[in-house]
């Protein structure tokens, strides 16, 4: 069973100990690829710096919503440059964060909307963190698409169904994290259950938000596994078969993952 890790943070401070172990880790457990996403303009070299120690890792360039409001959240002149690192597949991660309010929402909005925009510009995926924001992130995306396609995928999906809805009728992908492994998960299952099969990805979004049975310790891309396994048991697929869905659709939605392998440091 091959899989890919559409979402990690690799470079964040709870790897900087144990990296090299981690990564042979996730490709014993059948991980070929793990994307480390970017969060912050300013910390963006280092998250490139992470992918080129190893083949198997690429990395994405953008603001998190929680960075919407600091210094060079708005340097798009810098996502540019980052994008033409061969190994730089997407944009982000964007969006919108109403559970923590960290920037204003009107400051959070424009910086989501400037990340499409060079989404668009680029050729790229924009990378979606959407957290009680439904309403609004489904508006901005419709509202985007309106302006011109691009290419984005809803990361650790845990919104309404309808969100999924609206995603999907534009267009977009929609990724799985650990939450989809919890007991309280049962809706998220049924989302995960529904959605079309080409359209599903996995992700770890390490180190935060381990699958059972992992739940409470560090998350690694190792872990993707388990929750693969869930997502395959609630669509009534065998693992192996849904590993090999959510890897065609990786490189589907990421195709300069593809296209740089060969390149990789």
């Amino acid at each position: 069973m091959t899989l890919i890790d559409s979402h990690c943070h690799l470079d964040f401070p709870d790897f900087a100990d144990d990296l090299d172990a981690v990564v042979a880790r996730a490709r014993a457990a059948g991980v070929e690829r793990m994307i480390t996403i970017g969060t912050k303009i300013a910390k963006a070299a280092q998250v490139a710096a992470t992918a080129e120690r190893y083949d198997c890792v690429f990395f994405t360039v953008g603001t998190h919503p929680h960075e919407a409001a600091g210094e060079g959240a708005e340097d798009f002149a810098a996502i540019r440059e980052f994008a033409q690192h061969p190994k730089c597949v997407g944009v982000g991660e964007a969006g919108l964060d109403y559970h923590y309010d960290r920037a204003p929402r009107d400051v959070a909005k424009r910086v989501f909307r400037g990340q499409i925009a060079l989404a668009r510009e680029l050729g790229l995926p924009l990378v979606i963190h959407a957290r009680d924001a439904d309403d609004d992130i489904a508006a901005i995306l419709t509202d985007e698409m309106g302006q011109g396609r691009f290419s984005a995928l809803m990361h650790c999906f845990t919104s309404s169904r309808a969100l999924a809805e609206t995603a999907l009728d534009l267009g977009l992908s929609i990724s799985f994290s650990g939450v989809v492994t919890f007991k309280k998960s049962a809706g998220l299952r049924a989302i995960a259950r529904d959605i079309p099969l080409d359209r599903i990805l996995v992700e770890t979004d390490a180190p935060y938000l381990a699958p059972a049975p992992h739940c409470g310790r560090r998350n690694e891309p190792a872990y993707v596994v388990a929750t693969a396994s869930v997502v395959a048991e609630a669509r009534g697929l065998k693992p192996e078969a849904l590993a090999a869905a959510t890897r065609a659709n990786t490189l589907s939605v990421f195709p300069k993952l593809e296209s740089s392998a060969g390149r990789a440091h």
